[in-house]
């Protein structure tokens, strides 16, 4: 692990307020946010995001099982830790394949090995991953499942096509599962730019890009989506009341939402 080059694992963590960093992530999000000023707030109305859906399908959609893509790990709370507290047989099964997320994710198997794993894979290579111990047990035996990319899809160039991606996980889930997205969206053609460049810069072009509204929406073409009538900027997604944090500066936003699979 190269600690002197920054990983978005590792920056995601430092915009959060966590300690799993290095001052090569501390350096890349200062200049993140001269770019963008509301890149913080963007990352902890992200991160609030994910624990009110996972909440919400565990409480309300009564789902047990998660299949989480580029986990985020070890901010906390994390997707295990959220579902577990409405029930705590809930299984997670974690898919990343950065050290640091892998090697806190081994920390988390010595304490519960029997609900939670963690798979050190691309999220891109779907055969690899269906074709996996954990994730089989996971489909055992057709309950829904939730299916999470948030804040991971933005990595994921358009080369390797992230719609076809994600349709090839629905595809082998079962009937009645749940999809959870969130993206990092923009219209401003320039700060689309921008952001891209610098992100691509530093991951030595291992990043995707900041997408338009439209072209996260098609995540969501042909789902039910779910406490919304179409994706929205995740803050707004049923926040817990009307003085939860909103994103209050746009010039980005995290856009996605919650769906239910036909």
């Amino acid at each position: 692990m190269d600690v002197s080059r920054p990983s978005v694992a590792r920056m995601y963590d430092h915009l959060l307020g966590g300690t799993d960093n290095y001052q090569s992530d501390r350096d890349a999000c200062e200049e993140l946010l001269r770019i963008a000023p509301s890149s913080r707030e963007l990352a902890l109305a992200n991160r609030a995001f994910l624990v009110r859906a996972v909440r919400y399908l565990a409480r309300e959609q009564h789902v047990r099982r998660f299949l989480d893509h580029g986990s985020g790990l070890p901010t906390r709370p994390n997707v295990h830790q959220v579902a577990q507290d409405v029930d705590p047989a809930s299984e997670v099964v974690y898919i990343d394949n950065d050290p640091v997320v892998l090697a806190h994710g081994e920390m988390m198997l010595a304490e519960d090995p029997t609900t939670t794993a963690v798979l050190n894979s691309d999220i891109r290579d779907t055969t690899k991953i269906f074709e996996s111990p954990a994730v089989r047990r996971l489909l055992r035996d057709d309950q829904p499942v939730g299916a999470l990319f948030v804040s991971v899809l933005d990595c994921i160039p358009d080369d390797d096509d992230p719609w076809e991606l994600v349709c090839r996980v629905c595809q082998q889930l079962p009937r009645g599962s749940y999809l959870v997205i969130s993206q990092l969206a923009s219209d401003d053609l320039e700060l689309c730019r921008r952001i891209t460049g610098f992100m691509q810069e530093i991951t030595d072009n291992s990043w995707g890009r900041v997408r338009s509204i439209g072209e996260v929406n098609r995540f969501f073409e042909g789902l039910d989506v779910l406490e919304a009538p179409e994706p929205v900027e995740v803050s707004r997604w049923l926040p817990d009341s009307d003085l939860a944090p909103r994103q209050r500066i746009k010039e980005w936003i995290e856009y996605g939402g919650v769906a239910r699979l036909g």
